[in-house]
């Protein structure tokens, strides 16, 4: 059995056996017939390969699948499966589900017209799985279908209802569903955080303000400070579920009906925890604030994810970082051979972009539109930021799991700066009693000096220092004029890691300190996995209720 010829060599194999013209030259027809060859037999795939490889992707699905894992894209169709399956079809089966049994409970719809109804929805949701199966968006289609079994009496059902109150409550369960999917995403994405922090918690490195070098903290202090924020997120979720599931259901258009329908039990059969109480509000008023307040919150989530990411990526400006990414997670150039390009961050932070974008999109929408109509009333769905944020939460989460942190090469860099200037400064004043302005004048000259010098912080001359604290005290006014620190402490007072050492209180860098706020971090994680536990326990209750009271309905 002969090897596979490579795909270049097969490329060559079928140019050479394409006829030339009079002149040498190949015939550009026959030249797009031989390339449409080399297409078909799937070798066009190696132009397409996200990376340099010994064995080139063989099709255009696996090149496309390889570029993909290289820049690290999630793609997803909707925020889970689960509110991939529970599409307007699902949503409006399970409103006339619970429609029949309120109506049934309540007296409203004799028991034979109920079971024919329940029959009819049964028949509706059975033929959708079927080949050739319906799944219509449209009340009144799925309507035809139900009356295919349960005839003109399938309409019964419509007693105090309209697509106003419908589609409210289709809209309002499926955004709760996104909602808790970016809740779910975000309690991992935390997780992820928290247990890279553990790793380190010893880890000097610089932190920046102005874009600038301050000073010294640890790896795990800078990733707590960005948890606790994604922390303040799910708070967030956890106030809007609140004016979130909240049922809009049998309001009819906008007015009620006169039908004495039980809000309160289609509320409950559907899952919610409450009611919109005011009508208009339920179907008109409401479809604005909540999910403009849903998409603000994951519009933050994707700013400091992209604040996180540029961090990150800042770290490839430099010849040599001290934070990168695993070999496997970056792609070559086609040009440099000394470049490995960061496409998972750069797809990430794109994507935190395209969260912003999508949730400004939305209040645009929505602004300056009369009330009642449509344009702001499924914003969400077609902006599809929910969507993203899910992705982009996958995507950061890999990048962060990607990185790999050079503890030599974060303190080479921190070294190679004064990021304990003010440290100096603030020695003197807590150990000797200097004015702070007094031994900032002189943490000052002694920078000034060294970057004259062209000195190191573990290199300056403590003579040198004796003499710069003499002109400071003199200009200042501070006697005596003699520097209070001895070498030794002056040494101990530029050391970054005697720096983060000392620092004390709530909050700070020092080992002992970041270890226990990962204790409260993960303390509060746990009760945020507990909440999203029991609100979708609930949710299952509710569908559990539903069914079982359904089921009686309908006939043996």
């Amino acid at each position: 059995m002969k090897n596979p010829q490579s795909p270049r060599a097969a490329r060559r194999a079928v140019l050479r056996r394409m006829p030339a013209t009079a002149g040498g030259l190949l015939n550009p027809a026959l030249l797009f017939a031989g390339w449409s060859v080399v297409m078909s037999a799937g070798l066009l795939g190696a132009a397409l390969a996200a990376d340099i490889k010994d064995v080139p992707c063989r099709t255009t699905a696996e090149c496309l699948a390889e570029a993909a894992r290289v820049r690290g894209e999630v793609s997803k169709n909707d925020t889970s499966r689960t509110a991939e399956l529970q599409d307007v079809f699902y949503w409006t089966n399970r409103i006339n589900m619970a429609s029949t049994v309120m109506l049934q409970e309540r007296a409203l719809m004799d028991k034979p017209t109920a079971a024919r109804i329940a029959d009819g929805i049964q028949h509706a949701v059975s033929q959708a799985g079927k080949p050739g199966g319906k799944r219509p968006a449209d009340y009144l289609q799925i309507e035809n279908i139900i009356a295919e079994k349960a005839g003109p009496e399938a309409t019964f059902i419509h007693a105090g209802r309209s697509r106003q109150d419908i589609l409210a409550t289709v809209r309002v369960s499926r955004l709760r569903t996104a909602v808790m999917d970016v809740a779910d995403r975000l309690l991992m994405f935390r997780k992820t955080l928290l247990d890279i922090a553990e790793q380190h918690k010893d880890t000097l490195v610089p932190a920046y303000t102005n874009g600038v070098q301050a000073q010294p903290i640890t790896y795990g202090h800078y990733l707590l400070a960005f948890g606790d924020s994604f922390a303040r997120d799910s708070a967030r979720i956890r106030e809007l579920y609140g004016r979130l599931n909240l049922s809009p259901m049998g309001t009819a258009v906008l007015a009620n009906s006169a039908w004495p329908l039980d809000r309160v039990r289609l509320g409950q059969l559907l899952g919610f925890d409450g009611l919109v109480v005011n009508s208009l509000d339920a179907g008109q008023i409401i479809t604005y604030d909540v999910p403009l307040e849903a998409s603000a919150i994951v519009s933050s989530t994707a700013v400091r994810i992209g604040a996180l990411l540029e961090d990150v990526h800042t770290q490839y400006h430099q010849s040599s970082p001290w934070l990168l990414l695993e070999s496997g997670s970056t792609y070559t150039s086609s040009n440099m051979p000394q470049k490995q390009n960061p496409g998972v961050i750069m797809t990430a932070r794109a994507k935190a972009s395209d969260v912003v974008a999508a949730s400004h999109w939305m209040t645009l929408r929505a602004h300056n539109v009369n009330t009642g109509m449509t344009d702001y009333k499924e914003t969400w769905t077609q902006a599809r930021n929910f969507l993203y944020a899910v992705e982009l939460l996958e995507q950061t989460a890999r990048v962060m799991k990607s990185l790999r942190l050079k503890p030599d090469r974060a303190l080479e860099e921190l070294r190679g700066d004064w990021t304990t200037s003010s440290e100096l400064a603030d020695t003197l004043q807590r150990v000797s009693g200097v004015p702070f302005r007094a031994g900032h004048s002189f943490a000052t000259a002694v920078v000034n000096k060294a970057r004259e010098k062209n000195w190191r912080p573990d290199q300056f001359p403590y003579e040198e220092a004796l003499t710069l604290y003499a002109a400071a005290a003199a200009r200042t006014g501070v006697q005596p004029a003699s520097l209070p620190l001895s070498a030794a402490q002056f040494r101990q007072a530029l050391s970054h890691e005697e720096m983060v050492r000392t620092r004390v209180g709530i909050g700070g860098p020092q080992p002992a300190e970041v270890q226990r706020q990962l204790q409260a971090a993960r303390q509060t994680l746990k009760q945020d996995e507990a909440w999203l536990a029991q609100r979708q326990a609930a949710l299952a209750q509710a569908e559990a209720g539903l069914n079982a009271a359904f089921g009686k309905l309908m006939t043996p």
